[in-house]
């Protein structure tokens, strides 16, 4: 496995210790989670808001900055789909102001992504 490069690694932490309201509201949520999620994961040359290692599920929180670098954010989607990461991407407001159907999203992935039915089978009248 390859070092994450320092400076990598720094930014990373820059990024958990400055977060946005909008990602510590949904971290508030995700950290109590079922796989388990991670802030700022670096994950080749990309910084992950947040991702589920186990699954491989990576969730964006963009702001308005991020509508301006739509082809920037397309390829590094793009790049991180061919590594078999699944990408979801809400902006601030959807987090701010719908945060019950974020995270109806984000669990609807989870269940996709799982290999084992949810919940496991009971063994009863075996």
């Amino acid at each position: 496995m390859e070092r994450v490069p320092p400076e990598l690694t720094s930014n990373a932490r820059c990024l958990r210790s400055g977060s946005t309201f909008e990602e510590r509201l949904l971290w508030s949520v995700l950290c109590q989670q079922r796989p388990r999620f991670t802030r700022q994961l670096v994950v080749d040359r990309f910084i992950l808001d947040f991702a589920c290692r186990s699954l491989k599920i990576a969730i964006e929180v963009d702001g308005g900055q991020h509508g301006v670098c739509g082809d920037e954010d397309a390829d590094r989607t793009a790049e991180l789909e061919r590594r078999g990461w699944i990408i979801l991407r809400f902006w601030n407001s959807e987090v701010r102001n719908a945060l019950a159907a974020v995270v109806g999203a984000i669990n609807e992935a989870i269940a996709r992504a799982a290999t084992h039915p949810q919940p496991l089978p009971s063994r009863e009248g075996s």
